[in-house]
């Protein structure tokens, strides 16, 4: 008699649409960043997202999606995920090992890409949490600086942290062999927490509304007229985003209808 098989016991050595893990990441007890092979033929632009996942009951695999955390160029696949006790998917997504199989599916899209802004002069990357994920790819994309004079990505999070896997994405990204030169004239990280105490404090729309973020950086207050915002985070982030932009004369941009900004929708569990 054949033993029934735990779907939840461990990772198949070989999935459909499986790719190998290479390495994970732990933050902190909420945070992790793993890397995986990349399928040979996947394109992508930075910024896009893709459907990832595991195995469920009855060989039924649970997908969520997840930003790419890696430029189109590279060769690895990077995400970055918070660890949710009981979530359907991240449950056991954070107990991956190199080795191990993740299901990854080949069609990338989304609206966080350069392609569905109109050109400007300064480019905001604002984002929560784990939200910083395609800015960690975009950071990396030379066309990004081929576009913009200034590159400002805001990072706020509950506790210090939560920060710093953007810390390390821009440690790396003045060391990159392909834009560090530029990223290091034009790239510049705020980050900000909400609850414990650190050298920023405060939401980002608080600061942005109180104008303290420009007097920090000592940049004009958003124009649309010259600044592209791109927008990753919670809910209540995106749509309090949307209203105090649009009060300012920014249009919403897409694939087909670029604009003065663009905000993710795409969440995990």
């Amino acid at each position: 008699m054949n033993a029934v098989q735990d779907p939840y016991a461990a990772t198949p050595a070989v999935l459909p649409d499986g790719q190998t893990v290479l390495s994970v990441r732990h933050w902190d007890d909420r945070l992790f960043s793993f890397r995986v092979t990349r399928p040979q033929s996947f394109r992508f632009r930075s910024g896009e997202f893709v459907m990832i996942g595991l195995p469920g009951e009855g060989g039924k695999p649970v997908l969520r999606a997840y930003s790419i955390a890696s430029p189109f160029w590279d060769e690895e696949l990077e995400f970055y995920s918070i660890k949710v006790p009981d979530g359907p998917l991240t449950s056991r997504l954070q107990k991956i090992r190199p080795g191990d199989q993740v299901i990854v599916r080949t069609k990338a899209t989304g609206t966080l890409v350069l392609d569905a802004l109109l050109p400007g002069r300064t480019l905001w990357m604002i984002s929560t949490g784990t939200g910083v994920a395609p800015f960690a790819s975009l950071m990396r994309e030379p066309e990004t600086y081929e576009k913009f004079q200034t590159v400002i990505l805001t990072q706020t999070c509950r506790n210090v942290s939560e920060l710093a896997y953007g810390a390390d994405l821009h440690r790396r990204l003045l060391e990159d062999p392909l834009v560090g030169e530029e990223a290091a004239a034009k790239f510049r990280r705020y980050a900000t927490t909400t609850r414990e105490p650190s050298e920023r404090m405060g939401r980002i729309t608080d600061l942005i509304e109180s104008g303290k973020l420009f007097e920090d950086l000592g940049l004009p207050p958003l124009d649309p007229g010259q600044d592209r915002v791109m927008i990753c985070g919670s809910m209540g982030l995106n749509l309090d985003m949307k209203r105090l932009l649009e009060a300012r004369g920014f249009t919403e941009g897409a694939n087909s209808r670029p604009g003065e900004y663009v905000v993710e929708r795409a969440f995990v569990d």
